[in-house]
């Protein structure tokens, strides 16, 4: 578990790491921290603020707890939908989901219901997954093991990309950058039957949302999702407790985050806060900022440009977030989101938010809020609600979301409605803020080149420059110039990877990122690979030296 050292020996070892360059931004040097700092991402699945820190003291969480203690907590962190697939494309490229062709959930999935081709999102030729300029910037680059980015990761963007994937296995002289995932919390884990260990007594009082009945069923429910997180909390804490293991506390900077908001029905898939909104929590190495709180607007879009901020590299002008922690960088006003096609079926909503109001557009008023997607229906909540539906018992508030259709706009004070129950669109007192959220988000739209409401075999056409099939990444040319390898693909933004066959039938080497030449030792073998995302890879070209 993580240890509280006392503040004279966290003072000594800040002082110890705070050595910086001189390009170093002033926030950062502030932070104390190294110049070039590991970054352990603890990364859990379908989960709001449900934590003690945050105000939810229905469990203990002691590792996570501890982790807040020693750290920051953000209290306004969004996800740009609330689904994983999206979220996590957004996370990869700090790009919006709805500007790269990634928004429907999932694009290579529900062909058959759909009869759609699978496909996969394809933003402009400079984007590059953020680990892969990490990678650039010499760090070790592992991902264990959660892979849904819309599109197929390059063999550039990992050292290692699976479930043995570790900090633990690389050049003990480089910095990492190691992500763990823990679908522990996953909607799934609703499902009956659940037969996991039981950390949560059954007879905890939870706090049911008003949008859900209070009966033994939904209590179960309640019970299974605490669960759930208490059995995460214990995951992370033998995380936390490796990195102690090695010596590597005090010059890795911790980021706790939910991939988007809760698992409950009425939250995953929804542009809600419950669908949105997640806990985040950093802790900086030597005790900085131990315990404070910080409660700017912060999107998944921003999580790339500041991770290439903590690491002092070059922020590319192409990404649509934003560091929040440059110092330079003012506040952002307002964050975005989106929800299109889960599964099987197709809405088209758009959402703006400040630190108080919530904008929504609903593309297709005419159709209700419910969407039927088989896999949530497997959570026993979800199979009370249509059959109390059914019965026409639910209240006033449980019914509005199977509504058979939906005002075109909608507008909620999220501070004094947390639940977003009362819209407020058509209040007079309002109109100035449905104005100003209503303008943001046509600015927006134009801004990332969103078309809500596109007809999705139209958003394939366009991803595909009005081809019928996938467009593939050019094979990569190798040639030989003074004794260096020059390798080339004409494919505009592919990345190039490369890794050594070896000759003694052993695994090949790791893939490395091709950047402008190399060398090949007499009788070595390359295996090359060119891809962009969104393109399919081209072929492996097997290159033989003399």
């Amino acid at each position: 578990m993580l240890r509280f050292e006392k503040l004279f020996t966290l003072l000594i070892l800040g002082l110890l790491f705070s050595c910086q360059s001189p390009n170093d931004s002033i926030k950062k040097d502030k932070l104390a921290l190294p110049e070039k700092p590991n970054i352990l991402w603890l990364v859990t699945e379908d989960m709001g603020p449900y934590l003690p820190s945050f105000g939810d003291s229905t469990i203990q969480t002691p590792n996570l707890s501890r982790l807040a203690a020693e750290g920051v907590l953000f209290t306004n962190v969004y996800s740009p939908s609330g689904v994983c697939a999206p979220s996590r494309a957004s996370i990869a490229t700090g790009m919006y989901p709805s500007s790269i062709g990634a928004s429907n959930m999932r694009t290579t999935s529900y062909t058959d219901v759909t009869g759609l081709p699978a496909y996969e999102a394809v933003p402009s030729p400079e984007v590059k997954m953020f680990s892969e300029l990490l990678r650039l910037g010499g760090y070790y680059c592992t991902n264990n093991s959660k892979n849904d980015y819309q599109f197929q990761a390059p063999v550039t963007a990992w050292d290692e990309n699976g479930k043995e994937a570790h900090w633990r296995n690389r050049d003990k002289e480089k910095p990492f950058f190691s992500i763990f995932n823990f679908g522990v919390t996953h909607e799934s884990g609703l499902f009956e039957p659940y037969d996991r260990e039981e950390l949560v007594s059954k007879d905890t009082e939870f706090p049911i949302p008003p949008y859900l009945p209070n009966n033994d069923i939904v209590k179960r429910d309640m019970w299974k999702m605490y669960n759930n997180i208490a059995l995460m909390d214990v995951q992370v804490g033998k995380i936390l407790d490796e990195l102690e293991e090695d010596g590597l506390l005090e010059n890795t900077i911790i980021f706790f985050y939910g991939d988007h908001g809760g698992p409950l029905p009425r939250q995953k898939r929804l542009v809600y806060d419950a669908g949105l909104k997640v806990p985040m929590i950093i802790r900086y190495p030597n005790g900085v900022k131990a315990g404070s709180s910080d409660d700017q607007l912060i999107s998944f879009v921003d999580f790339a440009p500041t991770m290439l901020e903590l690491t002092g590299q070059e922020i590319p002008e192409y990404l649509q977030g934003q560091s929040f922690i440059d110092p330079e960088q003012s506040e952002r006003k307002y964050i975005h989101a989106a929800g299109d096609r889960f599964d099987g079926f197709t809405d088209a909503i758009r959402a703006v938010r400040d630190d108080r109001f919530k904008y929504i557009r609903n593309y297709r008023p005419e159709q209700g809020y419910y969407l039927p997607v088989a896999y949530r229906e497997r959570i026993p909540t979800m199979q009370e609600l249509l059959r109390l539906r059914d019965e026409g018992t639910l209240d006033e508030i449980q019914v509005l979301w199977f509504r058979e259709n939906k005002p075109r706009e909608e507008l909620f004070d999220c501070i004094n409605d947390p639940h977003e129950i009362n819209n407020l669109a058509l209040d007079p007192a309002y109109a100035d803020k449905l104005k100003e959220l209503s303008n943001e988000m046509d600015r927006w739209l134009s801004a990332i080149g969103d078309q809500p409401n596109i007809p999705e075999i139209e958003l394939i056409t366009k991803l595909w420059n009005g081809k019928d099939e996938q467009p593939v990444t050019e094979e990569p040319t190798v040639k030989v110039e003074k004794g260096k390898l020059l390798i080339e693909c004409v494919t505009p933004g592919a990345s190039i990877g490369y890794r050594v066959k070896m000759t003694d039938g052993n695994e090949p080497t790791p893939w490395q990122i091709y950047e402008e030449s190399l060398t090949l030792e007499e009788g070595e073998k390359l295996e090359i690979q060119a891809h962009r995302i969104g393109y399919k890879a081209s072929d492996i070209v097997l290159f033989e030296g003399d």
